[in-house]
């Protein structure tokens, strides 16, 4: 991993994919993301039984690109969408409707609309969500796709409050603990027979794996009550979330899919069984490691004594980092304007803070971060920026999503494929209500 970033970074500068033209870019690993969807499927291959049915459908909201979903489709995967721009991406990479997942506390009765005549299936949110459905199914005349409830085992949350979704008050699916709840739950199966599913999702950055396995085996024991009362097995598949940590700070992948496999199959042997088709909905740990955002030195300065480079990689794109430092730290790494790694003088690293564009004081990146002194026109590597930092651009300044670009780099030569343009001035002004400038004017 290591070696090919360093091998895509000099490339990159060669390239000319930056410079001080397009002084930011997104950068990844392809061979790192085949990889990563290879360990995921090899995980649970090896702890389900033989013939078990497993759809491991990406959240798109990790990386909204369409090379990327098309990419993951290519290597096994399917799509965990959760609103019309989602699915609308997973449709143009060519996922086909069997393999998308359709998720979302807000879907509209247009939304659930276009999953059943598309065939999608869906995961139900709450009771009026599925009054909606009642209504839509009722009007069917074909079987429709499959649909399932999506529970929270309310097992609690992680260290991350903004990331857990199994809390007692967590805004997402029924809460099975709540007085009444339960009993709601088995009386909506039995009235439903083609409700079929039940999701849980416990969380992702910041949850332990025992947390997130605790809330797994809490809807598999409720799919087993289900099942057990209605006679049947009616609940045929359980959709278990994603989740699974990042860790930010070192190249090591860890948690793996693997630990996590093993830890469901101690925790939920029955799972496993081969009664109960599975879907997963894995989005970070599948990329983030394998990208990178790499931004131009464009001033070297200092206040107070504290050494500051000011770069074009901030708010924009590190948002959640900036906003939120102690929670989403990211290493930074250091480079010379041709892309080898900057060296450190005798006195070694030198504290210092990454700063972004954005005009506002906290903007920063990395605060007193020990780093090779940097100068103007060096470089500065955002590492674990795979997943989320591509994607979710916060348009503050106006500033323009920057172009990305997958690479490969298992051979000599660096190869580079364009994800995505970067954006131009014009299309930030047509974006902004362009055509529409004398429409506030007129009116009186």
């Amino acid at each position: 991993m290591a070696t090919r970033r360093e091998q895509a970074v000099r490339a990159a500068v060669e390239q000319r994919l930056l410079g001080p033209d397009q002084p930011v870019v997104g950068l990844l690993d392809v061979a790192g993301i085949r990889a990563a969807a290879a360990g995921l499927r090899a995980a649970f291959e090896e702890v389900v039984a033989p013939g078990t049915p497993i759809l491991h459908a990406f959240a798109v909201k990790a990386a909204a690109l369409v090379p990327v979903l098309r990419l993951l489709a290519d290597e096994g995967l399917g799509c965990e969408v959760a609103s019309p721009g989602e699915l609308a991406l997973a449709r143009a990479a060519g996922v086909t409707p069997d393999r998308i997942v359709l998720d979302s506390p807000a879907k509209t009765a247009a939304e659930l609309r276009e999953a059943l005549d598309l065939g999608i299936a869906v995961n139900a949110d709450n009771p009026q969500e599925l009054e909606r459905l009642d209504a839509l199914v009722g009007h069917r005349a074909a079987p429709p796709p499959p649909l399932g409830l999506r529970v929270n085992p309310q097992v609690g949350g992680g260290s991350i409050d903004a990331m857990s979704t199994a809390t007692a008050t967590s805004k997402f699916g029924v809460a099975l603990q709540d007085p009444g709840a339960r009993a709601w739950v088995l009386r909506a199966f039995a009235e439903r027979p083609w409700l079929t599913r039940l999701h849980a999702h416990v969380g992702s950055q910041g949850c332990p794996l025992e947390l997130m396995a605790a809330g797994i085996r809490a809807a598999y024991e409720l799919a087993e009550e289900i099942n057990e009362a209605v006679g049947r097995q009616q609940i045929d598949a359980l959709d278990i979330g994603g989740g699974l940590p990042v860790n930010f700070a070192s190249d090591e992948v860890t948690p793996g899919y693997r630990e996590y496999a093993q830890l469901l199959r101690a925790t939920v042997p029955g799972l496993l069984d081969g009664r109960y088709k599975l879907v997963t909905e894995f989005g970070r740990s599948l990329l983030a490691k394998s990208g990178l955002v790499l931004a131009r030195v464009e001033y070297a300065k200092s206040a107070g004594g504290r050494p500051i480079a000011v770069t074009h990689a901030g708010a924009q794109l590190a948002t959640r980092t900036v906003f939120a430092p102690e929670a989403w730290p990211l290493r930074v790494l250091a480079y010379d304007a041709e892309g080898r790694p900057k060296a450190e003088t005798g006195d070694g690293p030198v504290p210092q803070d990454i700063a972004g564009p954005c005009c506002f004081a906290g903007d920063l990146v990395a605060r007193d971060r020990p780093l090779p002194e940097l100068a103007s026109g060096d470089l500065v590597a955002l590492l674990d920026t795979g997943a989320y930092y591509f994607s979710n651009h916060f348009a503050y300044n106006s500033l323009p999503r920057p172009g990305i670009y997958g690479f490969d780099a298992t051979s000599a030569d660096v190869r580079f494929a364009t994800v995505r343009e970067p954006q131009t001035v014009d299309e930030i002004v047509a974006e902004s209500g362009a055509q529409h400038a004398l429409g506030l004017s007129r009116l009186r």
